[in-house]
């Protein structure tokens, strides 16, 4: 008989259990990690757990149209990307589709509906001096309502600008409208009552030429830069402005430039709209560098949001602050403005030159992470209308699930009978390895989902079912050439070991193949294709490791077993049945005749 090779590879032959050990001991490794994190189940996408799909569509302003390229799109993806992840939305994806659309999926959970809103907010971010406000809408009246406060100085300030609630805004009302003193060192970001005071044009340097009382009830005029027909359409516009209602809110600020005065709407911290007409933009969001949302319990002041400018957004910022500190209440008052919409309006009693600021008032924690993340993230390079927007419920994601899952048991199932029916007692060694592969792709996933944000969507399960069959496959090339080792007339033993290299060879190869058609489908995809291909590159992975690792070391000890190594009919190796020739015998060759002189007859 044949036997194995001697030297080195029979040692390593010999010793398979500590190919089984170093498996065992990486399955438990990863186990008790997944044990130890808290994550025990596969994070699962939008189409399985719920969520919503949204497309915008980028549309390019008036005499802009080259503005719409890659690089704009890529930028804009990247912001969107900041901003949904700033309010802590976990597993989101932001991916272009085509030339002009932006797919944006929010799986249902935390903060997914403020990341929805946030996400269609995703027009440009303005700080634009405000010229006149009142509380807008049926019934509202000059009384005054009560308003968050705040600052947005350059420094911290030890003065509770609470104090410009309440009596404060009971004594403007009731003073015709002046606004009271503010902080020395803080700037009040109040709402304000109805009928405040309006400004006359606020020109290059926003100084008021003429001031409106509320009592004798003088309509605000627009910014000097609207002129004439300009100006009556914006006094027009503000007259007519009901914030109240969403289709004017909408529409309010349409058409309006950088450059030039606006109407808009915003909301106070009692929920209550007001509208506004609004200076030329003096600063623009690309100029603010970082923002944050801090809980300041020095000065008492709650949760403030934090700026910090760019060297040239310093310089803008301080030149209008510097203005509008300058003039009387109220125009010493600029709003943020966020899609034509006012998220914040803070008053300003000084020159802010440090080149940050804070914008503290009556937030809570929710509302400070909102104004923060709008203001580092709020800033795109085009302009974007919302095409559509899909909502995946939970349960029929969790039909979608079932379905792959039974998809994958049926597959397995068949996997099953068909190495039972053809392999007999080798397929104990197949199926104890599918099981292995299985164990190990489930853990790895769920450690991935908290690791890299791998969320497991309906295509990855599908790439999870196409890997039974390569993983199977592997084992069948091995075990098929065993039978011809067999059928050449080896017994198990050495037929094991000499079958390996060359089943080995054949299985890398496959695996490479399948290997690579992964990564270059990941590569070049986008969305929940490239799940399918993550996953099918993980178990081919994982096909290696077990072959290598769990099924080859542990048919060479089934080997040595008698129900194996005699040929029960039952095994799967049976000679007779595989129609193996005679055993193979060692023949003795010749022996050669000793070296010695030479008969000089016979030369």
């Amino acid at each position: 008989m044949v036997a194995p090779k001697k030297g080195k590879n029979a040692s390593a032959q010999s010793r398979p259990g500590r190919s089984l050990a170093l498996i065992l001991i990486a399955i438990v490794a990863l186990t008790g990690g997944m044990f130890a994190s808290g994550h025990t189940t596969p994070r699962l996408g939008i189409d399985l757990a719920g969520g919503t799909s949204i497309t915008l569509r980028a549309v390019p302003e008036e005499g802009q149209e080259s503005a719409i390229n890659k690089t704009n799109m890529n930028t804009a993806v990247g912001i969107m990307e900041r901003r949904v992840n700033g309010l802590g939305v976990s597993e989101a994806e932001v991916q272009t589709q085509g030339d002009r659309n932006i797919i944006v999926n929010i799986p249902k959970g935390t903060n997914s509906e403020k990341a929805r809103e946030q996400v269609g907010t995703t027009a440009k971010l303005y700080f634009r001096p405000v010229v006149a406000t009142e509380l807008s809408g049926p019934g509202a009246t000059g009384s005054p309502s009560p308003s968050a406060t705040g600052n947005a100085s350059g420094e911290p300030t030890d003065k509770a600008t609470d104090k410009a609630t309440g009596g404060a805004d009971e004594d403007k009302a009731t003073d015709g409208g002046k606004a009271s003193d503010t902080p020395s060192d803080a700037a009040s970001a109040s709402a304000s009552p109805q009928g405040r005071a309006a400004s006359d044009a606020l020109k290059a340097d926003p100084s008021p030429s003429a001031s409106a009382k509320e009592s004798d009830g003088a309509s605000p005029s627009p910014s000097a830069s609207a002129s004439g027909d300009d100006a009556a359409k914006l006094q027009e516009q503000y007259a007519k402005l009901d914030c109240t209602d969403a289709g004017a809110r909408a529409k309010a600020g349409d058409g309006s430039k950088p450059g030039e005065s606006m109407v808009a709407c915003g909301q106070n911290a009692q929920g209550q709209w007001q509208k506004y007409i609004l200076g030329p933009a003096a600063v623009d969001g690309t100029d603010v560098d970082e923002s944050e949302a801090v809980l300041n319990t020095q000065t008492g002041a709650g949760w403030t949001v934090t700026m910090k400018f760019t060297d040239e957004g310093a310089k803008k910022f301080a030149d209008i602050t510097g203005k509008l500190a300058q003039n009387q209440s109220p125009q010493n008052q600029f709003a943020i403005v966020l899609d034509n919409e006012v998220v914040s309006d803070p008053y300003v009693s000084q020159a802010l030159t440090g080149g940050s600021a804070e914008i503290s008032g009556n937030f809570d924690q929710e509302e400070a992470e909102g104004l923060a993340n709008m203001l580092s993230y709020g800033a795109l390079p085009l302009t974007f209308k919302e095409d559509s927007v899909t909502t995946v419920t939970a349960a029929l994601g969790g039909d979608q699930l079932k379905a792959g899952l039974i998809a994958g048991a049926i597959g397995l199932a068949l996997v099953i009978m068909y190495l039972l029916v053809y392999y007999r007692g080798l397929s104990f060694i197949a199926v104890a390895s599918l099981f292995v592969s299985a164990g190990l792709t489930y853990v790895i996933m769920s450690l991935l989902g908290p690791a890299i944000g791998f969320a497991l969507n309906l295509p990855a399960v599908c790439g999870a079912i196409v890997a039974i069959g390569i993983t199977a496959d592997s084992f069948i090339v091995y075990f098929e050439r065993v039978r011809d080792e067999i059928r050449e007339g080896r017994s198990l033993r050495p037929a094991v070991e000499r079958a390996w290299p060359r089943a080995r060879r054949t299985i890398l190869v496959s695996d490479f193949v399948s290997f690579l058609a992964a990564a270059v489908l990941f590569v070049v995809t986008v969305g929940k294709v490239q799940g399918f291909a993550f996953t099918l590159g993980l178990t081919t992975l994982l096909d290696v490791v077990v072959v290598f690792l769990f099924t080859k070391p542990l048919l060479t000890l089934m080997a040595r077993r008698k129900f194996f190594a005699s040929g029960h009919k039952w095994s799967g190796l049976d000679p007779k049945s595989l129609g193996a020739k005679p055993p193979l015998r060692r023949t003795r060759r010749p022996a050669r005749p000793v070296a010695g002189p030479v008969d000089p007859k016979e030369a």
